[in-house]
């Protein structure tokens, strides 16, 4: 059965890679870990949107942790690694790797990221594009 496109209209033209993009993020992981927030910082006035994402990474150091940004996908791995000499009699804090990925608009960078008290933060901006109206000359083909 062939699949239904959701963006087959006339009027969306070039917007292919949208749809790929789309598939990705339903693709990815459902886990709930670790958690974040996502937050839209206030302006001070320029021209530039500020997006803050925070992860709660209790218990991984930064040598434990790897933000990349490739093909507008940012990605944020953390892996601990089993110290054999240790023995739990409980063990209720999860020593294990997690890998969080999150999609980015064209024009989005990637500002800096810094761990502190078991969050990492990651700032996200965006400048303002700036609005180019273009006349298009009609040429005579006769």
């Amino acid at each position: 059965m062939p699949r239904m496109t959701t963006l087959n209209s006339p009027y969306l033209l070039g917007f292919d890679g949208i749809e790929r993009l789309l598939d990705r993020v339903s693709r990815s992981s459902g886990d709930g870990y670790p958690p974040y927030n996502i937050e839209r910082l206030p302006q001070n006035g320029g021209s530039v949107s500020t997006l803050r994402i925070t992860l709660a990474v209790a218990g991984f150091t930064r040598d434990q942790l790897d933000v990349t940004l490739e093909d507008n996908q940012l990605a944020i791995r953390g892996k601990q690694v089993e110290e054999p000499e240790r023995e739990f009699l409980h063990r209720g804090i999860a020593a294990r790797q997690f890998q969080r990925t999150f999609v980015l608009a064209d024009g989005m960078d990637v500002s800096g990221a810094a761990l502190e008290n078991g969050l990492l933060v990651i700032d996200l901006a965006r400048p303002e594009p700036e609005r180019v109206v273009r006349t298009i000359e009609i040429r005579d083909n006769s």
